[in-house]
């Protein structure tokens, strides 16, 4: 007779078995393609409590289980003011699923909600400096983050249509800030819908987003609210209606862009324009004229 699988068994295998193809196998991919995780890294998985980032933290241990190139792992939570039943929610997670959590505290909550000027932007870079911070002192050289294929289809449309930028959201980047550090994205191919599935098929429940500002969201009934990138989710899945891989096309956009077809660009920081790139003096051979 066999023998029942504990929950978190359950989840372990189905990533690798039944969600094997949509998300096992594209996160792979982005470890691979971008060069995400090398032999002796120490990397500290950021666990906000939502379903983005648990699964990360499953699939970052399998890939360490797997793998002939040996790393670390540190699974870091930032508490930046959570209610209890929230903050509760994910330690219940983290045992279920055989996580073993450090959970370090901020203040980030009761300082962004006094700012009325882009508080989501103060939130996300206060929480990114606190968990650099807390991971250095942990030893690690990464910090994994739970942004996936999704986020970085929406990120893209968000700067072009809101921040009058083609901005895409890399798949890693080093830290200014913190020298040595690094942010990585190994979840940059993977789908968010995969992930959807993988959290019912398990009857998991996470977090949604405990930030204060998603409240009026919540509220509107329509999952839109004030949130723009709801808003691009709902025009996203609109345009697929047509187009059913215009999420694919966006994404292999970003990564054929083509520079000598703009009238400008930065790069680190410095911005070119049209006639940088045609006298050459931006470091780029100009574009021609295929007639």
């Amino acid at each position: 007779m066999s023998r029942t699988l504990t929950p978190q068994e359950t989840a372990e295998r189905s990533l690798i078995k039944t969600y094997r193809k949509s998300i096992w196998n594209p996160f792979i991919a982005a470890v691979k393609r971008y060069e995400l995780v090398e032999p002796g890294d120490c990397i500290a998985v950021c666990v906000s409590g939502g379903k983005d980032s648990f699964v990360l933290a499953k699939l970052m241990q399998e890939l360490r289980r797997h793998t002939d190139r040996p790393f670390e792992l540190v699974f870091l939570v930032m508490d930046p003011g959570y209610n209890p039943e929230n903050r509760r929610l994910i330690e219940e997670n983290a045992r279920t699923l055989g996580i073993p959590i450090d959970i370090f505290e901020s203040d980030i909550f009761d300082v962004t909600v006094q700012v009325d000027k882009n508080p989501c932007y103060l939130c996300a870079r206060m929480r990114r400096g606190c968990l650099y911070a807390r991971a250095q002192e942990r030893g690690c050289n990464k910090i994994a983050l739970g942004h996936h294929f999704s986020d970085v289809v929406e990120t893209t449309l968000l700067g072009l249509f809101y921040g009058a930028q083609l901005q895409a959201m890399p798949p890693k980047l080093r830290s200014k800030n913190f020298p040595g550090m690094e942010l990585i994205r190994p979840l940059y191919c993977v789908h968010e819908d995969a992930i959807l599935n993988w959290r019912n098929y398990n009857q998991l429940r996470f977090l949604q987003c405990a930030c204060r500002f998603t409240e009026n969201r919540d509220a509107s009934g329509d999952g839109v609210g004030d949130s723009k990138r709801q808003e691009m989710k709902l025009l996203l899945r609109e345009l697929k209606k047509t187009n059913p891989n215009i999420e694919k096309s966006i994404f292999r956009a970003i990564h054929g862009v083509q520079l000598d077809t703009f009238p400008g660009f930065k790069h680190r920081g410095r911005t070119y324009t049209l006639t940088d790139a045609y006298n050459g003096s931006a470091g780029l051979e100009p574009g021609g004229d295929e007639a």
